[in-house]
């Protein structure tokens, strides 16, 4: 037997190892963001809402789908290129008009739109959605360029505002106690009503992991969340709204029931009912 002979006959055991090896290096990187901490919310901060929690098993979920598809679609290339490689200049089989494979090829990738779609249609109906009644109403006013805000005693228009926080513009290493605080109660119903006068803001709670346009206009954007962790956690506006964009930072301080209703009396509005 001539040495060609027996090189090309070990040749896909070769290549076999070789894509089993890459095979195994891929699901190794699918696993190792599977750990826990950081990895494993892939970029993303540690949740602290109900709704947060929600987010990220909706971000994980499309990166375990997308790195399923990337592992199949690097398969098939090394695949092609250890198998199908040009071994003589005899034309290999021409293969024209496969009928399944072009339906496979359809309908693999309509499955896997249909599932992320389903899934990103479920997740953020129950992100957007909003009770009838919330335990806290805050109504959010950005303004160029700081916060205010005000603790609403319903959700009417007109509800009297029980206490209000009135920020000051802050540098970016401002020391924390000259931004605006929030005080928000824990595993209480938090709606928000976002509010400004001037030009377009964005309130963002990173931890939140959402953020919503602070639009001007006669209808104010709202959103709701469920705080299930207590702890001071960072906002900022996220829309270029001006020279002073960078100083409208403030920040959320979840707390016990106790606490936030001396949080109240501390900043009880003149004329506010508690």
């Amino acid at each position: 037997m001539s040495p060609t002979r027996s090189g090309e006959r070990r040749t896909p055991a070769r290549g076999r190892r070789v894509l089993t090896t890459a095979g195994m290096l891929s699901l190794l990187a699918v696993s190792a963001t599977a750990c826990s901490g950081q990895a494993s919310r892939i970029g993303f901060p540690a949740p602290i809402t109900d709704q947060g929690k929600r987010m990220l098993t909706l971000w994980q979920g499309s990166w375990i789908a997308a790195l399923s598809v990337g592992a199949v679609v690097w398969g098939l290339i090394i695949w092609a290129v250890l198998f199908h490689r040009k071994r003589s200049d005899d034309l290999p089989p021409q293969v024209r008009y496969n009928l399944p494979i072009e339906m496979l090829y359809t309908a693999v990738p309509f499955i896997v739109i249909a599932v992320l779609f389903y899934f990103t249609a479920r997740d953020e109906t129950y992100v957007e959605q909003t009770t009838k009644v919330p335990d806290v109403v805050v109504k959010v006013i950005g303004f160029q360029w700081s916060w205010q805000f005000d603790y609403k005693q319903g959700l009417d228009k007109n509800a009297p505002t029980v206490a209000s926080v009135v920020g000051t513009p802050s540098s970016p290493d401002a020391n924390p106690g000259t931004k605006p605080v929030m005080v928000l109660p824990v595993d209480k119903t938090v709606r928000f009503i976002l509010h400004t006068n001037d030009v377009i803001h964005s309130f963002w709670v990173p931890a939140f992991l959402y953020k919503k346009d602070v639009m001007p206009g006669p209808t104010d954007n709202q959103f709701e969340i469920r705080p299930t962790k207590t702890g001071t956690y960072e906002g900022r506006c996220a829309e270029l709204c001006g020279v002073d964009h960078s100083r409208m930072l403030f920040q959320v301080k979840i707390v016990s029931d106790a606490e936030y209703q001396q949080f109240l009396i501390d900043h009880k509005v003149p004329g506010g009912s508690q």
